[in-house]
């Protein structure tokens, strides 16, 4: 498994975004920097990083829905032509969506062998939950219904709107380091030199600063695991919860969909392992089914 399995598919699809402006804001003559006789003007420099930081960070958030039903290929479940299993996947959605308060999410089903399922969306009233076929032929009724109950759950949790003003704050972070440091770098070479070394290494450091700012993210989505793992109990019922996270854990060899490798942030289960492990978005198995039987 490759590391970008972990990173998953919000955190990298907002790498590439933060990468484009960058490299658009170079060929448009403008890298953030405003350069007084003696110094950067550093007002400016945080306007601009907070700005497209944020920006990078939201433009990621409105495509993930569009982006995660392209590249598993989901299947929007429409009542009015559901097969006898679609509709009892929407069913139990429906009927989990009321007791959570929410608004009626799309439904999707995905052809796949893995085990597992994401919710994606950029608000509660625009959200999507969605299922593997696998999923559905290894899981019995309870399991699936405390599968649901968490993805419903990180809807309800508005998790992507969380995780989105988190690696807002990290790109601007990113990019105002990467320009100092550029600026610096330009400083030490020779005048003629100085425009390509800070275009070169503001670019490589905002891509650095973006991976290594995404470990942060990662810290925090693996908290609204936790989270989602106790409204789902609460939804439907810890057993049901338990169950279904017993039985991921049980499935050592579990396949894995190639087409997934950046979508680990929204499922319910990723692998980790090692020093990649800093890069997971969710915690492992055990510590999720120990919390959730220590839950009052």
């Amino acid at each position: 498994m490759t590391w970008i399995k972990r990173i998953g598919f919000f955190l990298l699809t907002n790498i590439l975004i933060m990468t484009t402006i960058s490299i658009v804001t170079t060929l448009l003559g403008s890298m953030g920097f405003s350069i007084r006789a003696y110094g950067l003007d550093l007002t400016r420099l945080i306007v601009f990083c907070l700005m497209w930081g944020m920006a990078g960070s939201f433009i990621s958030l409105l495509l993930s829905k569009m982006m995660a039903k392209w590249t598993m290929g989901v299947k929007v479940i429409d009542p009015k032509k559901a097969s006898a299993p679609e509709m009892d996947v929407y069913r139990r959605v429906q009927s989990l969506a009321q007791r959570a308060h929410l608004p009626m999410p799309e439904v999707g089903i995905y052809e796949s062998p893995e085990v597992n399922a994401f919710a994606t969306g950029p608000s509660k009233s625009s959200a999507l939950v969605a299922v593997s076929t696998g999923l559905l032929g290894r899981m019995n009724a309870q399991e699936l219904e405390g599968v649901l109950a968490h993805e419903l759950s990180h809807v309800a949790n508005g998790d992507m709107v969380t995780l989105t003003l988190i690696q807002g704050v990290v790109n601007s972070f990113a990019m105002f380091f990467s320009r100092i440091i550029a600026y610096i770098a330009s400083n030490a070479v020779k005048e003629e030199m100085a425009q390509i070394v800070r275009i070169v290494v503001t670019i490589a450091l905002d891509i650095v600063f973006s991976i290594l700012g995404s470990m942060a993210v990662a810290y925090f989505s693996r908290q609204r695991e936790f989270r989602a793992d106790a409204g789902g109990a609460k939804l439907a019922g810890r057993e049901s919860m338990i169950s279904a996270l017993e039985s991921l854990r049980q499935m050592v060899e579990m396949p894995e969909d190639p087409r997934g490798e950046a979508l680990a942030s929204l499922k319910i289960s990723s692998n980790k392992g090692g020093f990649l492990s800093l890069f997971a978005t969710h915690p492992a198995l055990e510590e999720r089914i120990l919390a959730l039987k220590q839950m009052r």
